[in-house]
Order: C-alpha cells, then structure tokens, then sequence
C-alpha cells in the first residue's frame, strides 16, 4: 500500500502534473492540501480516469482546500476544525484495514513570529495546540500527512541560523510542534528513512530565479504515524524532481510504502 502526500496549490491549475504523478508514481492514495475549489468545481472526472474512484472532498473558494483520492474504498470521513474557523484544513477516514488518514494543511503564520503583532502566528500556534489535545486522545494505527509548514530540524532547512527568525523554523513552532508529535508517539517517517541530518526538503519558493541551483528549501511537508503503523513501513521517498514539472506548485509530493 502506497500513501502519498502533496500540496498541490492549485488542484485545478495544476491537474496535468497531478496526472503526471499518478501514471508515475502509482499511489493507491493522494491526499492533497491547498486544493483552492469548492467540491462542486473538484476535477473528479480526472482522477476516476486513471482509477481513482474513491474521492472525498473538503473544499472551500478561492483559499485552503483537501482533498483524499483513492484506488481502494474509504468510508467514514471527518473534518475536524483545528482553526476554529470553518476553513477547511482537515479531513479524515478510514482505510478497510481499520487505519485511520488524517490528512492536514496547517495555517502558515504570516510573516512576523510575533502573536501579539502578527494575530496569524497565533492562529497557526493554537491551530498546533488543538492538534495536540487531539493526539492525546488516538486510539488505533494512524497516518498524519499533510503540510504542517514547519521545518523542525536544522537540516530540515538551507540554513538553520539564517532562519531561526523566519516563520516555519522559529525556535516556539519546532516545540509547539514537538510537544504534538509527543502527544500521539508520532514517528516522523521521512527522519525514520532519512535520518537527520541528511538534506531533506520538500518545499522551495517561487521567489527564486532557480529553484535547483539556489536549494533554499525547507521540509514543509511531513508523515507521520503511530508507532503500530510504522512498524509495517517499508520506505518514504520525497520526490525532488517534481519541482522542476511545468507549472509546478512549490511543493513536492511524499509518499511512504507500507506493508498491508
């Protein structure tokens, strides 16, 4: 069993790489965040082409959006409001083997780390903390994957000392984050094969003129599972190239191999 990961940024606008991936890369199932469409406009017709018959939505206009897509069933889905918003940031279900998807587009932040400055910093920071108490509470194997838009570890980014003030690597996110993957005795599956401090990245700015030749990434992107689950894991692999495609999003997909 093959679960993917990727922030597509556009699932419309960028349909033809989607497509690409998945003639590719043949998951079994693509969870997709900031898919920026409501249900109705979701391309499903694309993704029941190439057998994904499985599609459960959470969409909204314009901003945010995920998506699941799936070659085997899932059934009972949830969206859990860790904004406290109605923005549509989650969705889960669950596989028949009884495993629990949680796929997850957590807030950015802005740009000042700074909650009393920037009151998007603190939406993202009580976002994570919500989260939390919802690890508390697991019960039975669970896969977390989505853009949780912190890269924890120094080698999780180009430059850990550049970027020690730069939202996404500050020093209060990598412990707000910490304390989540302690609340649920999450196993970071892209560590657990690449362990640090191996270069791993999954997310560079459109900013630069060449993403390649100037490697100014950060590990946005994360899998997570209970340790029950990553037991059963046979490999992740963070696909790099899809950055270079034509009309790339600024993300690159995940996806971890399991034995089911």
């Amino acid at each position: 069993m093959k679960i993917a990961s990727w922030n597509i940024n556009s699932v419309r606008f960028r349909i033809a790489i989607v497509e690409r991936f998945l003639r590719e890369a043949a998951p079994d199932v693509l969870c997709l965040q900031e898919t920026k469409v409501v249900d109705a406009d979701f391309p499903v017709d694309a993704f029941r082409a190439l057998g994904y018959d499985h599609v459960v939505l959470h969409g909204q206009p314009m901003h945010h959006g995920v998506a699941i897509v799936s070659r085997v069933p899932v059934e009972a889905d949830d969206r859990l409001d860790w904004q406290a918003n109605s923005e549509a940031r989650h969705l889960g279900v669950r596989l028949a083997n009884g495993v629990r998807l949680e796929n997850v587009y957590v807030p950015a932040g802005g740009d000042l780390p700074d909650r009393d400055a920037n009151p998007k910093f603190g939406q993202k920071l009580d976002f994570l903390e919500r989260m939390t108490r919802w690890s508390e509470t697991l019960g039975g194997p669970t896969l977390l994957v989505g853009d949780l838009n912190i890269a924890p570890l120094p080698s999780d980014v180009w430059g850990h000392r550049q970027l020690l003030g730069t939202v996404s690597h500050t020093p209060v996110e990598v412990e707000t984050l910490a304390r989540l993957q302690a609340a649920g005795d999450w196993v970071d599956l892209g560590r657990h094969f690449h362990p640090a401090p191996k270069r791993l990245h999954s997310w560079w700015s459109y900013r630069a003129k060449d993403w390649a030749a100037s490697d100014r990434g950060r590990r946005l992107d994360h899998q997570w599972a209970t340790r029950d689950l990553a037991a059963t894991a046979l490999s992740h692999r963070v696909f790099e190239d899809c950055r270079g495609w034509e009309k790339p999003s600024d993300h690159v997909p995940l996806m971890t191999e399991f034995a089911w």
